[in-house]
């Protein structure tokens, strides 16, 4: 007995020792690459480049708000976490941290004082990025972001949420070796690594796209993982597939590929909520051959073929002709209509028309919509009630808008209108409730 009552109090020191050291000792911070000149410069314009690649202004600038400067609120499962002001604000901002500093935040999620950060931050794709981007995004935010005075409200979670310390366990677990380190499509080619290393660094695409696993990390930092892009979700939206045979974009041509991310929108669909966002920030200031690259490098970790269509009416031609479409004959003889029916064609339909096609580049198509047949049905809730708009972006400045429909429609009419949309012209989704727009509306 007093052997086993032993055992038990030396576990249980033993918990409360690494408890105290989980909590009181100093994290091991990632070093800077020592191989790399304390004096290194960008060239001219690589620093801006790499701070839009990395697309940090998408998060730390709220609506309406400063570029850089905080504030906006990122829904999690957490909670609501809101983002810092990393302008050079030296009382607000990151104006008083050195490099190494923003390195350990980059890298290792690790704020001055040993702060964890919340991996709303996505440090788990930021410390693949390579020394010399680092450094440049530290020199454009250090020399060219205007410095901005602007307290940002604090994170708030509730317990356990709110004990950062947990995540340094958590760091333990799901966090993989700093450096980027090319799977084996990119090993094939110097485009491949280069489009890779947008997708899984820079880019932190699968920090939305990727699923997560049971302790909520990414599911797979590379493509040798299956799961890898095969879809997530972000703020109740859907974060679409981006390789398996699910995924839509991977039935365009590589030109419309090429024109969804830098324009965000295309002959078959336009980029909403997020991923506007994405756009607007970010992959509209991509090099040719960078966007060239990615869309190289999306092909390559798919096995699905695309068919290439006409770029002049590239539109969604694996679904029937409209001749031969019932739901399109329908909508168009307007003889006999259901309350969905109806609904679109008084609403709805003058945009994108009878056949759910729209127009190319202009009204996006709502047959065979990543958005429209998600599983989760916030985001096409959410267009229909408050609206969307399409980014402003160099290739295509006109900033295009879908009217919201809230104020129009009571939430039981808009339920039925969305349910309409998830079966028509060979659509296949489960069915919208009433309680599903009630939700979105609050």
């Amino acid at each position: 007995m007093k052997t086993f009552l032993r055992i038990i109090l030396a576990l249980v020191v033993i918990g409360i020792v690494a408890l105290a050291a989980i909590i009181f000792v100093p994290p091991v911070l990632t070093k800077p690459d020592s191989t790399i000149a304390a004096d290194w410069k960008p060239a001219p314009g690589q620093a801006q480049y790499a701070a839009q690649m990395a697309d940090c202004q998408s998060c730390h600038t709220a609506d309406g708000g400063k570029p850089f400067a905080g504030g906006r609120a990122i829904e999690s499962p957490m909670g609501t976490i809101w983002s810092s002001n990393i302008t050079p604000d030296p009382e607000t901002g990151i104006g008083d941290w050195t490099y190494d500093q923003f390195h350990a935040a980059l890298v290792d999620g690790i704020a001055p004082g040993g702060v964890h950060l919340y991996p709303a931050m996505p440090y788990e794709n930021y410390r693949h990025m390579t020394e010399e981007d680092i450094r440049a995004v530290w020199d454009y935010i250090q020399n060219d972001v205007a410095a901005v005075d602007n307290q940002v409200k604090q994170t708030q979670l509730d317990f356990p949420f709110n004990q950062r310390w947990g995540i340094r366990l958590w760091n333990w677990v799901a966090l993989g070796k700093p450096g980027f380190r090319p799977d084996d499509k990119a090993s094939e080619s110097d485009q491949l690594a280069r489009g890779a290393y947008l997708v899984q660094a820079l880019g932190h695409c699968a920090a939305c796209h990727s699923p997560r696993n049971e302790i909520m990390a990414q599911d797979g930092s590379n493509a040798d993982n299956p799961a890898f892009l095969t879809g997530g979700e972000i703020g109740g939206w859907s974060a679409p597939d981006l390789r398996t045979a699910s995924a839509h974009l991977q039935t365009w041509s590589d030109e419309a590929l090429k024109d969804y991310l830098i324009s965000g929108r295309n002959a078959h669909s336009a980029v909403v909520g997020e991923m506007q966002l994405v756009v607007a920030g970010s992959l509209q200031y991509m090099k040719d051959e960078d966007a060239d690259a990615m869309v190289a490098y999306l092909r390559a970790i798919s096995d699905v073929t695309p068919k290439p269509q006409p770029a002049s009416d590239e539109r969604t031609t694996d679904r029937l002709d409209a001749a031969d479409d019932p739901t399109t004959a329908k909508l168009k003889a307007a003889a006999d209509l259901s309350d969905g029916e109806r609904l679109y064609l008084d609403n709805c339909s003058a945009c994108h028309m009878p056949d759910g096609k729209g127009a190319p580049g202009v009204f996006p198509a709502l047959a065979d919509n990543s958005l429209v047949t998600a599983g989760t049905t916030k985001g096409l809730t959410e267009v229909i009630l408050h609206g969307a708009a399409m980014p402003s972006t160099e290739k295509r400045p006109e900033r295009l808008a879908m009217p919201a429909f809230g104020d129009r429609l009571s939430n039981a009419e808009v339920a039925t209108l969305a349910t309409f949309v998830r079966s028509a012209w060979g659509n296949s989704a489960p069915a919208v409730s009433e309680d599903d727009v009630t939700s979105v509306r609050q």
